[in-house]
């Protein structure tokens, strides 16, 4: 038997939401605004986090957010929400998001996404510590390695810019300017 209060399974904390895409969602091309859907991610990736931690919790961090595929007004989009990695304060939520055009019985992915979200106490706002998480099938098992990879991954990347700006020098980045979309101002 697992003990519920310092492991939790995957499952326990998945969501799914569904929304219809009204007419006030729309760009001026007529699609849904990315920032609706980014909007719903958040929502989703917070539902999810909360859930698994029982604790409230923030944004961290967003990956890349690609879409794939345009979001017309009148689909019904369904976004699936999981804890596929946890740290000792944060996790990492997957998110896919499909959309659903019932008059032509289309159904297309959008995006896939990763939100690291962090358990926070609510009255020192640190960060809180949250259950570990049960793996249950090679599925689980395959999310939370890849997980714990892209968190690797970010970490570096992090090192990387740090090195980065403190090896900035002016003249040589003024020369890397040349042939570049831009033009300097006096």
């Amino acid at each position: 038997m697992v003990n519920e209060a310092t492991f939790r399974t995957v499952q326990s904390s998945q969501v799914i939401l569904k929304e219809l895409m009204v007419p006030s969602y729309a760009n001026f091309g007529g699609k849904v605004h990315g920032g609706i859907l980014l909007s719903l991610m958040d929502k989703i990736a917070y539902t999810c986090a909360a859930t698994h931690a029982k604790a409230y919790c923030v944004t961290a961090s967003v990956d890349s957010v690609d879409f794939v595929n345009p979001v017309e007004v009148g689909e019904l989009v369904t976004l699936f929400a999981s804890v596929n990695y946890v740290g000792n304060s944060s996790m990492e939520v997957g998110i896919k998001v499909i959309s659903e055009d019932f008059r032509k019985e289309i159904v297309k992915h959008t995006n896939t996404s990763y939100f690291t979200m962090v358990a926070v106490d609510e009255e020192t706002r640190k960060p809180t510590s949250v259950p570990g998480l049960v793996l249950q099938t090679d599925q689980e098992i395959r999310r939370f390695v890849m997980g714990k990879l892209r968190k690797q991954l970010r970490a570096g990347h992090r090192r990387d810019i740090t090195e980065l700006r403190k090896t900035l020098d002016k003249t040589r980045e003024l020369q890397e300017l040349d042939g570049e979309n831009c033009q300097l101002g006096k």
